[in-house]
């Protein structure tokens, strides 16, 4: 596990958020699409998706980066957690998987694409 490096957050407005993140985070977004926006700052990449509500989200998701998506969420199911979206191909090989611990929290998983 290398930490929390990807945070997406949920839009309902594409093109605002857009333009809003971008002065934000004083960058143009790295990858740009109807379903998915990007930027990368450092090492992090903040995603805004505008399908995020529609999918459960209510804000602002850290995901994980791991090397073996499937067993750190056995782990995370087997300690407790709650599974909320199952592991999923995002395009390119990047994998994802969120769950939810005994509070209520968002926890997600990120496998880059090999």
């Amino acid at each position: 596990m290398s930490g929390i490096k990807t945070v997406i957050v949920p839009v309902t407005d594409l093109s605002s958020a857009t333009a809003l993140y971008s002065r934000l985070l004083a960058a143009e977004p790295t990858t740009d699409s109807p379903y998915y926006v990007g930027f990368s700052v450092g090492d992090q990449e903040i995603g805004l998706d505008p399908n995020g509500h529609r999918q459960g989200m209510t804000g602002p998701v850290g995901y994980w980066h791991v090397d073996d998506i499937a067993g750190a969420l056995a782990s995370l199911l087997e300690a407790g957690a709650q599974a909320l979206r199952p592991v999923s191909d995002v395009g390119g090989g990047k994998l994802i998987a969120t769950v939810r611990d005994g509070d209520g929290n968002t926890i997600g998983l990120l496998q880059p694409a090999p």
